[in-house]
């Protein structure tokens, strides 16, 4: 399967509530390590064929992410080497 992975995430500089909220319910669960939280998305596309990191570049230049506030991120997925942390 030839798969890339964007990943999509708020420019550093963009207030993340949600990650703010994340870092600030943290405390409660008794983890107190962890300075800053920033959620982003992960989108995978599917080629048939050969994975094509510059198609997703365009894909997600266009469509998925908003240049304005989000910057994004293109690697291609080797099923046969992928880890799970």
């Amino acid at each position: 399967m030839a798969r890339v992975v964007v990943d999509v995430m708020l420019k550093p500089e963009i207030l993340d509530p949600q990650g703010q909220a994340v870092a600030n319910a943290l405390p409660r669960l008794g983890v107190n390590d962890v300075s800053s939280v920033r959620i982003g998305r992960r989108i995978e596309i599917e080629f048939a064929g050969e994975p094509d990191p510059d198609r997703a570049r365009e894909i997600a230049d266009k469509l998925l992410a908003n240049p304005v506030i989000e910057d994004f991120t293109i690697h291609v997925v080797d099923d046969a080497v992928a880890e799970v942390v």
